[in-house]
């Protein structure tokens, strides 16, 4: 806890201090509006962004990372919560805080228990395909309060205020950072304005509301936001811990996800090492924060932490100030606030998802594996079409059959003499010799329970394919481990190819697996010999062999 405080350098502090100003300047209506996805009213984001990432900074090995609000956890939790509650009544609120609670305890506990290589399993495909999907269910959730009425209708004073917002968001997003440096503003600092053209273009939106009382006129505003720092929340529902278990499950889950994928992004650039079961426990604990500041699950936002990282940050200081600025926005005079125009906000919300729709993913993994196009496709639509819990748990079940599908068929090659050399290779790849009655096989995976009925299956063929085998040598380099079943696999194997007058070789064991080998009665059973190198077992054999192919 709080190493990077110990170790801090006053060189850090001006980096910090700016970073801190810029990240709140942006928490302020990218907050809100986000808490409006989840369902709660808009003060609910700020107070998601105060004590959560107060709490990350004692716990969080991440030194750029800023967490808080964030656009597909508040769609996930609005989701989950809309069953069960009417949004905006009181038991929406708790439930909502009660989802953060049964989330951090996840996190924590996948914390203490060390379980940060989870995530790993979780492919990057079948990641955005969710993220795509997600944000294309934000963006036209937004559509409504963005025009004033459900399509095809509109209320055109609010329409016309949202597009025209909307214009200018799309504009900035494109063309201000390219202009500014044109004009002789630094990369970075272009950058960082570029950023914060949403603060910029709700206050101007907000000025307008009031100049024109256009409240008057229909236009949807944020209403009273209460003054104060939040209240210590401790309230749940006791009715309802078991209706929220599976979605705080699916949620922790994405937190860790989005948050890690955020941290890993600027931690490379710097050279930094991010500890993920500390992050699980950092995650956890402003999880539980939210939860007592009566908001809603956070979680590390990319553009909020690039924005972050761009700023100066330097150190989880920054994110520090942050949070006390936005502390003191709501302690001052909060009357401005509640003439922020829906429109406006709903703007800022579609031009943020927006920005997640990268289909480079999908454009690389449809040239390089289609199996992971597939789950890309798969896992988008499925939250388009079966909603964002459900679109979690088809990415989850793609992410782990794919793995099982392909643990359970190993590649496995026949391999043969490079002429002149001590060199085995894939016949169908190289022009490698094999000579009559010996058969090398190359099996490329660990053999476990799920694969060595396939592995026997494609013995048995290559057996078939070479009917004149005396000698089946098994090349075991890419072989780190065997279990149990596996060791009775080959037992089996070894009996069924004695009794067919075959002998069963093994060539470049590992050492670590030959020592597991050793414990059983496999090397002494064997009907062949374990040689040190393919090399020699082919040598030997073949010295044995009078006859030679004639490839």
């Amino acid at each position: 806890m709080l190493e990077w405080l110990r170790h801090y350098r006053r060189a850090a502090l001006p980096g910090d201090l700016g970073a801190g100003v810029v990240v709140a300047m942006m928490m302020i209506p990218q907050g809100m509006a986000y808490a409006l996805v989840a369902g709660l009213p808009p003060v609910a984001g700020l107070y998601a962004s105060i004590l959560p990432p107060l709490v990350y900074a004692l716990f969080g090995s991440s030194m750029t990372q800023s967490v808080g609000p964030m656009a597909i956890v508040s769609l996930m939790t609005g989701a989950a919560i809309a069953p069960l509650a009417a949004a905006g009544t009181g038991l929406h609120a708790v439930l909502a805080a009660q989802l953060a609670l049964v989330a951090g305890a996840v996190l924590l506990l996948c914390g203490v228990l060390r379980l940060g290589f989870l995530a790993n399993f979780f492919s990057r495909p079948v990641m955005s395909g969710f993220t795509v999907g997600s944000s294309l269910v934000i963006a036209w959730g937004q559509v409504k309060p963005l025009l004033g009425a459900a399509p095809p209708r509109w209320h055109a004073p609010s329409a016309m205020l949202g597009l025209a917002s909307l214009a200018l968001l799309v504009l900035a997003r494109g063309h201000l950072a390219p202009l500014l440096r044109r004009l002789g503003v630094r990369p970075v600092a272009a950058d960082v304005v570029a950023k914060l053209a949403p603060m910029v273009v709700v206050l101007a939106a907000t000025g307008v509301v009031a100049a024109f009382d256009l409240g008057a006129h229909g236009i949807a505003l944020t209403g009273p936001v209460p003054s104060g720092l939040p209240q210590l929340n401790l309230a749940t529902s006791p009715d309802h811990w078991r209706a929220l278990l599976q979605p705080g499950l699916l949620i922790g889950f994405v937190v860790f996800l989005i948050s890690m994928s955020a941290a890993q992004t600027l931690a490379q650039k710097r050279g930094e090492k991010l500890v993920s079961n500390r992050e699980l426990v950092g995650l956890g604990a402003a999880n539980v924060a939210s939860m007592v500041s009566g908001a809603f699950p956070v979680t590390g936002s990319l553009s909020r932490s690039a924005v972050n990282f761009a700023a100066g940050a330097n150190t989880p200081l920054a994110s520090v100030i942050s949070a006390v600025l936005l502390a003191l926005a709501l302690v001052l005079p909060t009357g401005w606030l509640a003439l922020l125009p829906l429109p406006t906000l709903a703007a800022t919300i579609i031009v943020a998802v927006l920005g997640m729709l990268e289909l480079d993913t999908l454009k690389t993994a449809w040239r390089y594996d289609r199996g992971d196009a597939l789950a890309w496709l798969v896992t988008c639509i499925g939250v388009l079409t079966l909603g964002v819990e459900a679109g979690v748990i088809v990415g989850v079940v793609l992410s782990m059959g794919t793995l099982i599908w392909r643990a359970s068929r190993p590649h496995i090659a026949v391999l043969g003499r490079i002429p002149g050399t001590e060199h085995f290779r894939n016949v169908d790849r190289y022009p490698a010799a094999t000579s009559a009655g010996l058969l090398i096989l190359r099996i490329d995976a660990n053999l476990f329970f799920g694969n060595v009925e396939s592995v026997n299956e494609r013995i048995e063929d290559e057996l078939r394919a070479h009917p004149g085998t005396r000698h089946l040598v098994l090349n075991m380099l890419a072989v780190s481990s065997i279990d149990t079943t596996a060791l009775f696999a080959l037992a089996e194997l070894n009996a069924s190819l004695k009794a067919r007058g075959i002998g069963l070789h093994l060539a470049e064991v590992k050492g670590p697996v030959m020592d597991r080998l050793r414990d059983s009665s496999l090397p002494d059973q064997l009907g062949g010999r374990i040689f040190l190198s393919t090399a020699m077992a082919a040598d030997h054999l073949n010295s044995t062999s009078p006859e030679k192919d004639p490839r």
